[in-house]
């Protein structure tokens, strides 16, 4: 069976440090893969290997078929993957519509002479990406606040806009850095639902950092467990939950 995408033992050194050190995994279509870990384990940045963010020092990323492996973080969108990252990056002065607007500029048609002359192509190609955005925000529960100020909204709403910004670019496999990072548990609970629900209607891939252990064992299909960029241990939630290595990784030894 051809997996969505896999990564074969993939490493990033930077200088002495081995901040992911031989990982392989894979992801299959239309399921959610957990990447968990104590704080520095490498978790963000294999994620940011596999988009282009870095590129690997060695081993192969094969994705719907290709290698991707020297791939660029701006050529992510147009094969299928989109990524938020574990920082807001929305434009914060910017309404939460033209927010999602600009994460759609790759994928519009119209050229300059188009958006001059303001042509039928320019006028069509602004309809359907205002109707992309509002889709996208509808599904994050969004569509409330099109026209609010990115800035001026809670801080889970922005975190809720920047998944929406990455729909908006129709991606085979969705990749969450710590979504529900700086959440209380009731907005953490809503937010891993929230990417549930879009997994199940989207029928997307879905690679998921997270330090909540409870979500992510109710969530993810799969687990990758990671210490000091090494793979610990990798299985259902099950299986990682009673996992010895990984106990230990996060309560330490006795």
């Amino acid at each position: 069976m051809e997996h969505l995408l896999e990564m074969k033992d993939v490493k990033m050194y930077f200088g002495g440090v081995h901040a992911v050190d031989g990982i392989s995994t894979h992801v299959d279509a239309h399921e959610m893969l957990g990447i968990i870990g104590p704080n520095g384990s490498g978790q963000t940045t294999l994620i940011n290997v596999l988009t282009g963010v870095y590129t690997a020092t060695e081993g192969q990323i094969i994705y719907n078929g290709q290698d991707i492996t020297q791939k660029k973080l701006q050529n992510m969108t147009s094969i299928g993957i989109a990524r938020t990252f574990q920082n807001l990056r929305i434009f914060k002065a910017m309404t939460v519509r033209d927010n999602v607007l600009v994460g759609q500029h790759l994928s519009i048609k119209a050229n300059l002479f188009d958006a001059i002359l303001k042509t039928k192509r320019f006028r069509q190609s602004e309809k359907d990406a205002n109707d992309i955005a509002v889709k996208a925000l509808t599904m994050v529960n969004l569509q409330d606040h099109i026209d609010d100020f990115a800035g001026a909204m809670p801080y889970g709403m922005q975190k809720k806009l920047e998944i929406a910004r990455a729909l908006v670019m129709s991606p085979k496999l969705l990749i969450l850095d710590e979504p529900t990072a700086g959440m209380n548990a009731v907005e953490s609970e809503e937010q891993i639902a929230l990417v549930k629900r879009i997994q199940d209607e989207r029928g997307i891939a879905v690679i998921l950092i997270e330090h909540n252990m409870k979500l992510m064992m109710k969530m993810a299909d799969r687990i990758l467990a990671m210490d000091a960029g090494k793979e610990i241990a990798q299985g259902l939630p099950s299986e990682i939950q009673n996992n010895e290595r990984v106990i230990r990784a996060y309560i330490g030894e006795d």
